[in-house]
């Protein structure tokens, strides 16, 4: 499942609600876009300044930019490569999507998921405030532009939602953007549900563009969403029916991207109108 963290921050406090990113911000991101401190070549060093624990297997990770006024450099819909260091001291490197913009200055983060035997797992469970995390990027072959599709359809699984969030956000964060977001979000238990204030705050602020429908393995009672697994129904009642201008978005474990292609394939979705996060 690390690999499906290409790869979910602080939305700048509770009033993150997208009108968001003040003006001053908006200006930065559109006359900084070209000077990112990426490298798509080379790994560059960002210092952790803040790590927060979000539930009992995944953190929050801040890391600072050069100046309080750089970007990162990343695209929507693109995602970085981070390398690090097993517990046997070994390299490993793994793709992960920041759940922040361009539009957020001085910054980015990164939601990462920590499994026991995971290898990068073990890397950023070490880390402490302060390290540094070797980066580079933007990588990825889906490049988003504003008004590709009329709705998205989005599915995704654990830690796979940071790729669905950082482009939610960067819709809906562009007051020209009309694009329409339909998410089903699966997950074991509510406490598994990654960034759900984020993505209700989504849905409250923008009740006619964004849609969340969660499914849980365990539900706790009462429980409004889906059960179990998520079911070629589900799919046919929370997305748009399949068109040239509406686009499926799968981002889960390979088990659940397999199943989600035999779905969305019964449905009449066909493959233009379909990716899968890597």
């Amino acid at each position: 499942m690390e690999l499906m963290q290409i790869s979910l921050a602080h939305l700048l406090g509770t009033a993150f609600a997208l009108s968001l990113v003040a003006i001053p911000a908006a200006y930065l991101y559109f006359t900084n876009k070209r000077k990112g401190c990426l490298n798509p070549d080379k790994f560059n060093e960002f210092k952790l300044v803040k790590k927060t624990q979000l539930n009992h297997n995944t953190a929050r990770f801040r890391f600072s930019l050069p100046t309080p006024t750089s970007v990162l450099g990343l695209p929507a819909g693109q995602y970085v490569i981070c390398r690090g260091k097993d517990n046997q001291g070994e390299e490993v490197i793994r793709p992960y999507t920041p759940i922040t913009l361009d539009s957020h200055v001085g910054y980015f983060e990164l939601v990462v998921k920590m499994y026991p035997m995971g290898k990068m797992s073990h890397h950023f469970r070490e880390m402490r405030e302060g390290d540094y995390l070797s980066v580079k990027g933007p990588t990825g072959s889906f490049k988003y532009k504003p008004g590709q599709a009329r709705a998205f359809g989005m599915l995704a699984g654990g830690s796979g939602i940071t790729a669905m969030f950082q482009l939610t956000r960067a819709i809906l964060e562009n007051r020209k953007d009309k694009t329409n977001v339909h998410l089903i979000y699966a997950n074991v238990t509510l406490d598994d549900i990654l960034l759900k204030e984020e993505l209700d705050a989504f849905a409250r602020n923008f009740p006619n563009r964004f849609k969340v429908f969660y499914v849980l393995n365990e539900p706790p009672v009462p429980w409004n969403g889906g059960v179990g697994f998520i079911t070629k129904e589900m799919i046919q009642t929370h997305f748009p029916a399949p068109a040239p201008d509406v686009q499926i978005l799968r981002c889960g474990p390979p088990a659940m991207n397999m199943a989600m292609k035999a779905h969305v394939d019964a449905l009449g979705y066909t493959s233009d109108m379909c990716y899968n996060e890597p």
